[in-house]
């Protein structure tokens, strides 16, 4: 909802960015005090906090916290560069700013498909949202040119973005209900982390290889994200004469001769 009040700011306000700018500021202050007041007496639920999280914790998030960093970096190219690319496509300020909205737009329809993807594992989960969102950067870099495709993608992008960090959330939550609180923090932490270094890796490719390029790789590791949550399973040679599980092996009685 953030992004469509300061998108509509911006549609009001502009060029006057100074206003736009203050007002945002103000906003943000606004909420931050919500956000306060709305914590107070509240605890994390967690029963020993503690500095570190285990060896164990490490061991056993070591996917998540791989997809988390790759959600991230895949993410930065339309954070960073979204509007910058419809600009150069000939979209316009307009054009721009709105696709900005339908992004935002995206994000909050979360609200009306929470509750259906809920019901799915959170690795299922996981792997969709990054799936659509890996889909939505790359049909944002190859067809900025067109309104409706920019538009189009941006509000796909919220969604699959938004989406995706609360299959983040309940995926930690899974793995050790205990500690969600510390986990959810770490692996946002993580996700910041890894939008930094896909922003300075996606200005690198835009100012050598042009945004298509940029968007494509961009949309390449959001979706090694969505397979890193996708288990690994090994089949084991089983000896000759093995039993299938769940089955008893039949006993072998003498044959009965024929005729």
């Amino acid at each position: 909802p953030g992004l469509v009040v300061a998108g509509a700011l911006a549609l009001t306000l502009l060029p006057d960015w100074r206003a736009a700018w203050a007002w945002s500021g103000l906003l943000t202050f606004a909420v931050a005090a919500l956000v306060l007041l709305a914590a107070r007496g509240g605890g994390t639920g967690e029963q020993a906090p503690s500095v570190t999280l285990p060896r164990s914790w490490w061991s056993a998030h070591r996917r998540v916290v791989a997809a988390s960093l790759l959600l991230g970096a895949g993410s930065a190219a339309v954070w960073s560069y979204g509007r910058v690319v419809v600009l150069e496509a000939g979209g316009g300020t307009t054009t721009s700013v709105v696709a900005w909205i339908a992004l935002g737009v995206g994000g909050t329809a979360v609200v009306a498909t929470a509750g259906r993807l809920g019901r799915r594992s959170p690795r299922t989960a996981w792997a969709l949202t990054c799936g659509v969102t890996a889909a939505a950067t790359l049909a944002l870099g190859l067809g900025s040119g067109s309104a409706v495709v920019a538009v189009v993608a941006c509000a796909v992008f919220g969604w699959g973005f938004v989406a995706a960090t609360g299959a983040l959330i309940a995926w930690t939550l899974d793995v050790d209900q205990g500690r969600g609180a510390s986990g959810t923090a770490l692996l946002f932490v993580v996700l910041v982390l890894g939008q930094a270094l896909g922003s300075a890796l996606a200005g690198a490719l835009v100012g050598g290889v042009g945004h298509e390029a940029a968007f494509a790789a961009a949309a390449c590791l959001t979706a090694v994200g969505a397979v890193v949550a996708v288990p690994v399973r090994v089949r084991r040679p089983r000896a000759a004469g093995a039993a299938t599980p769940g089955r008893p092996r039949a006993a072998r009685g003498p044959s009965r001769p024929c005729g």
